[in-house]
């Protein structure tokens, strides 16, 4: 499933207007951002684009503005930071479409960078309406789209434009794409996937399309304990959603007749509460205590998962394996990064709390590939198509 994305590389775009999107949706604290990550993936393709002299015009959402301008969801903190990080003059639009914005995007000279206020301050961003796609193309030659973490979302900015202008895929979103194809198509053998995560729901789509590629299932976090449910194995007060009970028994079976190896924690890590300061007890075995909560996994099941880590050659790891938000009941989620980064396998980590499980462990560099995009790149390995993808292939792939 090797998608032909058109790449930017071999494209002539000097002292043309390129329509950069990047996913710039960055964390903010006391008004500065507070984690330069996303700004980091994407400046490849910037200085790329900056080398062959292109005028760019970068657009990003940022929060949840609800399609009208916020002062706390600017793109101002960004752009101080941003500004800091290129060998480029950038400069500040807060407009976004309009006459101004036009005028600005005209003005720029090759080698210079426009960054625009966020796309979210209008409601026909998400709307994706044509109208509001017109406009945004308007400020520009060519579309290059590199916001893989906005790529399931049909939006002005990331569908609508590409069907406006010449459109190319920048190299994080091309390098997203092959990494995430390699695993559903062509992925080297023993195939483990590490899969946690607080609820069943919203992983369930991803096991199963998993199910037929992989050899082992590993998993962790809140959603094990209705796997346990479904096998009529006390979990005391953990986290169960009773409604997926049955799909969640549905899917251990399945996963048998596939003769792919489903492994649940055999022992826990407990607490009396859900709290960083809970009461806490290790329990040797696959049930838990009444009045008690399943928070982590235990040292037997760490040391089951790590010599099936140890021994694989592909691995996808998505959720952390306990409340890692808590640092007592981080051990589990740490011990499965470390594994992870010592295995010589090819390595993909995706979701928020595996990224800075791997941050956290301080080997982010001895990992094949982190992906930016956590519901981008879920929805991709569930097997659906992605508008922002879709978009930039040619009309016959489509």
């Amino acid at each position: 499933m090797q998608l032909q994305l058109p790449r930017l590389e071999n494209e002539n775009v000097q002292g043309k207007r390129v329509f950069l999107r990047v996913d710039f949706n960055v964390p903010l604290e006391n008004g500065k951002v507070a984690d330069k990550t996303r700004i980091e993936k994407t400046l490849p393709t910037i200085e790329l684009l900056v080398k062959k002299g292109a005028r760019l015009v970068i657009a990003s959402h940022l929060g949840r503005p609800k399609g009208k301008p916020d002062p706390q969801y600017s793109m101002q903190p960004v752009f101080e930071v941003f500004k800091g990080m290129v060998k480029a003059p950038v400069s500040f639009s807060k407009d976004v479409i309009g006459e101004n914005a036009v005028k600005l995007s005209k003005e720029l000279k090759d080698g210079e960078i426009l960054l625009l206020e966020n796309l979210r301050f209008h409601k026909e961003e998400e709307e994706n309406d044509p109208g509001f796609s017109k406009s945004l193309a308007a400020l520009a030659d060519v579309y290059v789209n590199d916001a893989f973490g906005a790529a399931h979302r049909a939006h002005s900015s990331t569908e609508g434009i590409a069907h406006l202008l010449p459109s190319f895929a920048g190299l994080l979103m091309y390098k997203e794409i092959t990494e995430l194809s390699s695993l559903l198509s062509r992925p080297a053998k023993p195939f483990v996937a590490i899969i946690g995560g607080s609820k069943v729901s919203s992983k369930i789509s991803v096991i199963k399309n998993l199910i037929d590629k992989v050899d082992h299932i590993l998993i962790g976090g809140g959603m094990a304990y209705t796997f346990l449910k479904s096998r009529a194995i006390p979990v005391g007060n953990s986290l169960v959603e009773k409604d997926f009970e049955v799909e969640a028994f549905q899917l251990i079976e399945r996963a048998g007749v596939a003769g792919v190896d489903f492994q649940l924690p055999v022992d826990h890590i407990i607490a009396d509460k859900f709290d960083a300061n809970a009461k806490t007890k290790t329990v040797d075995k696959m049930g838990i205590l009444d009045g008690w909560m399943g928070m982590d996994i235990g040292p037997k099941t760490i040391s089951n998962y790590e010599k099936v880590i140890k021994n694989a050659a592909t691995i996808v790891w998505n959720g952390p394996m306990g409340v890692f938000e808590f640092d007592k009941f981080a051990p589990g989620t740490m011990a499965i990064a470390k594994a992870v980064a010592k295995s010589k396998a090819k390595t993909v980590v995706g979701g928020g709390d595996s990224i800075a499980a791997i941050n956290k462990a301080k080997v982010e560099d001895k990992i094949t590939h982190v992906s930016t995009g956590g519901g981008a790149s879920l929805e991709f390995l569930e097997g659906k198509k992605l508008p922002g993808v879709v978009a930039l292939l040619k009309s016959e792939e489509r």
